[in-house]
């Protein structure tokens, strides 16, 4: 049984009047890499509340499907991909042209971010992207171990170059929805469980100190619960592969092995298990795709259900964030991963690739706002293991609610470019931050910015764990001692 908080905040009240507040000033030029579904969402954001030169807006993207988009505003549209020949001289003539602090918005697939980022901060642009994308080829490499195609390594990556040069000219790094949006949730979720379970706090200042009250409030771990049930009228054909957002960004992360933030409090690892030999050692990955590895979750509107075990940077940001050591050694860490239940589309089209030896259909669909004819997105962070059992936060916005918020969005799509937005206007208020992840952001005006896009944020508590509701008709290895063990949650062959 789910136990409501009874605290849920209406948003988009405002943004629905059509009164867009303007949160701050782009002095220079303005690339936006991506026209995809992401990046059709963000530019109606970026007009209603950023002020900038029209004339020095310009679009990149190698289709022209939604050109008309672009060109009925009067911005330029390069038809290009960028690549590693040739993204130098494009971005640096757009990004140095006529004078004042340009800001580079990269929302594409096969584009390193480290290497743009890098660019960007050379010539003193602002950057921010929602994922850390490589250059085409790493996802489906055949000849790559494991171990290298894993969101560990790219993160580390760009932990590396932010060691080597501090400072300077921000880039925000994995901010959409999740990551980003969720590390904001998860914060304002800790105040939350503190406040109920007696021991109210203020927000802590430092990594520290979030670490320390995770700690003291018993958490076990994080799940990134999302459960998409926005449906088109027409049903999924076969051979097609349908998704709400990007299908490449998906099959992308899908195809990488799944990977979580590894907890102290875990006694068992799967038999796939294996550890990274350098950096935050954070994470475990396993030698099978997330798309095809199954957890137990829960989220406010289905309840228990199952969820795609998918890699993403929040699953390693959060546990290395949130991590006490003493004298050098870890003594805390969460467990934390994404669990992701897509649209039933989604689904059924994961099913009939991997049924067909992974071979991806031939037509790839976004079901956008305008084929989908019902349904939401419940995207929020599952904190477990407290004295209160497990508390769920975070938006609940349906297409109905997209449709009078914005332009061109779905509701998973407007939850990410949303977030998008408030990392552009946190980076324009703090631009001499060097590269930042999503938590080490200010998560309230974060939310701030994000929240009238969100529809409902609601919190729930949930006396639901992984070993509620089991038929017991077989003999399965359970950990009846702790119901948050990793065993009770990873669904077995």
């Amino acid at each position: 049984m789910p136990l409501p908080t009874g605290r849920a905040t209406r948003a988009g009240t405002a943004a629905a009047r059509g009164a867009h507040p303007v949160h701050g000033t782009i002095t220079g030029p303005v690339v936006l890499i991506g026209f995809g579904s992401i990046g059709k969402g963000v530019l109606p954001l970026i007009e209603r509340h950023l002020q900038f030169d029209r004339s020095r807006l310009t679009v990149i993207d190698p289709q022209d499907k939604d050109r008309h988009l672009v060109d009925q505003r009067g911005y330029r549209y390069l038809q290009m991909p960028l690549t590693p020949g040739n993204y130098r001289e494009t971005l640096t003539r757009l990004l140095s042209e006529g004078g004042g602090q340009g800001f580079c918005i990269n929302l594409s697939v096969d584009t390193s971010s480290l290497d743009l980022m890098k660019l960007c901060r050379e010539l003193g642009a602002l950057y921010i992207d929602t994922v850390t994308e490589p250059w085409a080829g790493f996802y489906f490499d055949p000849e790559a171990r494991t171990a290298e195609r894993t969101n560990h390594v790219l993160r580390e990556a760009v932990l590396k170059e932010r060691k080597r040069a501090p400072g300077g000219p921000t880039a925000v790094s994995c901010c959409g929805a999740n990551p980003g949006m969720v590390s904001w949730l998860l914060k304002q979720a800790l105040v939350d469980i503190a406040r109920d379970t007696g021991h109210p706090v203020d927000a802590p200042t430092t990594r520290k100190g979030w670490a320390r009250l995770m700690r003291d409030l018993g958490v076990k771990g994080v799940h990134v619960a999302e459960r998409d049930t926005q449906r088109a009228a027409t049903p999924k054909p076969a051979n097609v592969f349908r998704n709400t957002w990007s299908v490449e960004g998906f099959l992308s992360e899908g195809f990488q092995p799944a990977e979580l933030g590894w907890g102290t409090h875990e006694t068992w690892k799967p038999r796939t298990a294996r550890r990274h030999k350098s950096g935050s050692r954070a994470a475990i990955y396993l030698e099978q795709p997330g798309a095809a590895t199954r957890v137990r979750t829960w989220c406010p509107g289905s309840g228990p259900q199952f969820g795609f075990l998918v890699t993403h940077n929040e699953a390693i940001s959060i546990a290395d964030y949130y991590t006490v050591k003493e004298k050098g050694k870890v003594v805390y860490r969460p467990t934390s991963h994404y669990a992701y239940h897509p649209s039933d589309d989604a689904v059924l089209s994961l099913h009939e690739l991997f049924g067909a030896g992974g071979r991806i259909q031939d037509r790839l669909e976004i079901v956008d706002e305008r084929d989908i004819v019902e349904g939401r997105d419940e995207l929020g962070v599952l904190v477990y293991g407290h004295a209160r059992n497990a508390y769920w936060y975070g938006s609940r916005l349906s297409i109905d609610e997209a449709r009078r918020l914005a332009p061109h969005q779905n509701a998973t799509g407007l939850q990410v470019s949303s977030a998008v937005l408030a990392g552009m206007v946190w980076a324009l208020e703090n631009p001499q931050q060097g590269i930042v992840e999503a938590d080490e952001m200010d998560f309230r005006r974060c939310l701030e910015i994000q929240t009238p896009y969100l529809g409902p944020v609601e919190g729930h508590y949930t006396d639901w764990t992984p070993l509620t509701g089991r038929p017991g008709l077989f003999k399965e290895r359970l950990d009846t001692r702790d119901p948050w063990q990793f065993r009770n949650i990873l669904v077995r062959d």
